[in-house]
């Protein structure tokens, strides 16, 4: 099944859209660097920008907010799918862990 290049488009921008609302509570904090994760964005590196955003907050302490926008560009894009198949644990098994522990601290 082929997804047509509207449908896929639409996907593209709903997913960018929930990474740059991520990025942007990184933006402005001290000692965080986002030019990597605005390259692979520019280059529609949604996968590769997910990595980079979870890695970035995974030693801050974030908001619910944050991961959410991330929970929801990872369903977007089936990762969570994808890392079942894994023997590691990945980007996505890290944003699943902190959207909990986030969402029970709120």
């Amino acid at each position: 099944m082929t997804l047509d290049r509207e449908a896929l488009q639409t996907s593209w921008n709903r997913t960018r859209g929930h990474l740059d609302a991520a990025r942007g509570q990184l933006t402005g904090l001290p000692n965080i660097d986002l030019s990597a994760t605005l390259e692979f964005l520019e280059h529609n590196e949604l996968g590769l920008a997910f990595d980079c955003l979870v890695d970035l907050g995974d030693d801050l302490n974030l908001p619910l907010n944050f991961w959410q926008h991330l929970d929801r560009a990872a369903r977007d894009m089936r990762l969570y799918s994808d890392a079942l198949r894994k023997s590691h644990l990945t980007a996505a098994d890290l944003c699943r862990r902190h959207l909990a522990a986030a969402s029970e601290q709120e």
